[in-house]
């Protein structure tokens, strides 16, 4: 195992909830857009977008037993992974639009009512909130790690 596994699960850790960050950003931007993409000849409402990520090494008890025969840490694939999280794809939300009374509007259809996207700025909010504090949980760990890194190097003074 390499000394700066910590540094990259952090790094990666760090990289992911950034972008988990951006993601919830645009959602709640384009809470309120009824027109986010043109599809079969009408406007279709903005979908709430959702970040999907899965960890870059194997499980705890395959990565033991490589240690313990001595092969380090090799992922299913035979090449090394470092540990980490990763971010395999951004999915749009499968939950229906809103629908909201209001004649007025251009989009409504003739029985007045607009399809409104699928976010809900409360759960968007929770959502950042917990993105947030696992990205200051990463940075946290960073700095202890780096914080070691400094006293192992001052025993050898």
């Amino acid at each position: 195992m390499k000394l700066s596994g910590g540094f990259d699960a952090n790094a990666s850790a760090l990289t992911a909830q950034r972008l988990r960050m951006d993601v919830i950003s645009s959602n709640i931007a384009n809470a309120e857009t009824t027109r986010a993409k043109y599809v079969d000849g009408k406007f279709v409402p903005y979908a709430r977008k959702m970040v999907v990520m899965e960890p870059t090494s194997p499980n705890f008890s395959d990565m033991l037993s490589n240690q313990l025969n001595g092969s380090g840490t090799s992922s299913s694939t035979g090449g090394t992974a470092s540990p980490g999280v990763k971010i395999t794809q951004i999915v749009e939300d499968q939950t229906p639009f809103k629908l909201v009374y209001n004649p007025s509007h251009p989009d409504a259809d003739e029985d007045g009512y607009v399809q409104m996207p699928n976010v809900d700025i409360a759960k968007e909010m929770i959502d950042m909130i917990s993105a947030t504090r696992a990205y200051e949980a990463n940075v946290t760990a960073l700095n202890s790690n780096k914080a070691m890194f400094a006293k192992a190097l001052e025993i050898g003074k």
